[in-house]
């Protein structure tokens, strides 16, 4: 049975403050949110119709500073899985040594339905429900799924009008026109990248010619083939929502082709020089390095045991399911977990938030510079203490992030 997105974030947690012994009040804390907020609110459509929606903001912590989260169109968005995402954004964040906690939020909607000026009314409403919440010093958001800059600036320029004055930092990954960073909308591809170089180097992988298999290619994945093609290596497989193909000779794929082949077709399949392969399938793949950028729960206890990469790379969240992690571990799969690996867009986002705060911008270079160096620091403090504890990736990044924030929970102290 698949455990739900909230039992694996606490799971994870748990392990983590076992080793840590922690007291418990103190791992009750931790394993659920600071504040919930679900709003309910009318939006006039087009035609003239008023639909209803609901939105949630959820803060997980905020010990060490605002919190930080995305904000998502879904669906089939819910408040479990908020919950669970902010409490990864919180170790996500101590992972990084970056002052924020974690947050999430999301409008429950199909954005593919929706016009332009639709979606602009959602937005500015929902920002507006959720006024209290938000802040450059209270919550910062930045974009998610299915939001973008735009987005960003439609957060920013809602909330300074209810306040009289510009107000940027409200808001990550806007525009450079109105305060955004130089990087930002590459600042999670980069950032893993940077990690899977660590990661290759430290069990003696060579880049150049290593085989990658690619769960998912959306905007972010298709920049990670992108950057991992630059540094040498093959794209022997790839996938969307709904098919995978799996390159016909051992040139591998043609990643400009595969771009330009996604961007009119939104999809993978008949790209030319590959062959249909199943989701199942290119999981299983015998290759170097597996970046899992898809959904939840794809590698779970029925499948683990048929992995054959040497390094698998979380950039979509909760990928795998704590008894697949198991599987991995026992089979000696480095595995570089999701708060660590997708860490890159949040760096870029407090470094656009600094920035905004101080009014002093950044070039391209030197964010890419800082991210690297903050992404490569990360990803060596995790090995050192999973080497230390003789623990996997994930446990180690767990308790280094959770150690981070208790200790400046005991160091705050409780009010009053």
């Amino acid at each position: 049975m698949i455990e739900t997105t909230m039992a694996t974030a606490q799971r994870q947690f748990d392990i983590a403050a076992e080793l840590l012994d922690l007291e418990p009040e103190v791992r009750d804390l931790l394993r659920s949110p600071r504040r919930e907020l679900i709003v309910h609110f009318p939006v006039k459509l087009d035609n003239g119709r008023v639909r209803n929606l609901t939105g949630y903001r959820v803060h997980h912590n905020i010990t060490r500073g605002p919190t930080l989260g995305g904000l998502r169109l879904q669906s089939a968005a819910t408040l479990e899985e908020m919950q669970a995402l902010a409490m990864w954004m919180t170790w996500s964040c101590a992972i990084v040594q970056i002052p924020y906690g974690g947050a999430k939020g999301a409008i429950v909607c199909d954005h593919r339905e929706l016009s332009s000026g639709e979606l602009e009314r959602i937005i500015r409403r929902y920002v507006t429900e959720i006024t209290p919440l938000i802040g450059a010093e209270r919550d910062v958001m930045m974009p998610d799924l299915n939001t973008n800059e735009q987005t960003m600036a439609w957060v920013m320029d809602t909330y300074s009008m209810h306040h009289g004055y510009t107000m940027p930092s409200v808001a990550t990954g806007k525009p450079v026109q109105v305060g955004g960073s130089q990087g930002h909308g590459q600042g999670t591809a980069r950032g893993l990248c940077y990690t899977v170089r660590q990661a290759a180097s430290k069990i003696g992988l060579d880049l150049a010619g290593a085989r990658v298999v690619m769960q998912g290619s959306g905007t972010t994945g298709r920049l990670v083939l992108q950057f991992l093609a630059e540094m040498g290596c093959q794209i022997i497989a790839a996938s969307d929502d709904n098919t995978g193909v799996v390159a016909e000779t051992e040139a591998g794929i043609d990643v400009a082709a595969l771009i330009e082949h996604r961007r009119t077709t939104d999809g993978v399949a008949n790209l030319a020089g590959t062959k249909p392969i199943s989701h199942n399938e290119l999981l299983e793949l015998p290759c170097d390095i597996l970046v899992l950028a898809a959904g939840q729960n794809d590698i779970s206890g029925a499948n683990a045991g048929r992995v054959q990469a040497k390094i698998v790379v979380e950039l979509a969240n909760g990928p795998i399911t704590p008894t697949g992690d198991s599987i991995l571990a026992n089979k000696n799969i480095m595995v570089v977990p999701d708060i660590l690996a997708n860490a890159g867009g949040i760096v870029v986002s407090y470094f656009e938030w600094v920035q905004g705060l101080q009014e002093f911008f950044w070039t391209e270079r030197e964010v890419h510079g800082e991210l690297s160096t903050t992404m490569e620091r990360a990803f060596n403090e995790v090995f050192t203490v999973a080497q230390e504890r003789f623990v996997p990736l994930r446990t180690a990044a767990y308790l280094l992030a959770v150690d981070r924030v208790v200790r400046a929970m005991a160091m705050r102290g409780i009010y009053p």
